[in-house]
């Protein structure tokens, strides 16, 4: 096995998305909600260390599954 390092990327489907807001609540460096709907806006698409962790968090506690978590490097 190589030291080669996990890498996330952090995407939302904005068409599914209802602006509940459990993103923000689980992840609030790495999303925000815009100002006219509510809806999910990324601030930060590459976290790193427990804000990686915590965005698992928002995609699993996102009520439409609107919030998609992409790794790449794992066991590579």
């Amino acid at each position: 096995m190589s030291g080669t390092a996990s890498t996330v990327r952090v995407s939302v489907d904005s068409a599914h998305c209802i602006g509940a807001g459990q993103c923000v609540l689980a992840a609030p460096t790495v999303f925000s909600q815009w100002p006219s709907d509510g809806r999910a806006r990324i601030l930060d698409r590459q976290p790193s260390g427990t804000q990686a962790v915590a965005v698992r968090l928002a995609v699993r506690h996102c009520p439409v599954q609107a919030i998609q978590l992409i790794e790449s490097g794992v066991g590579q």
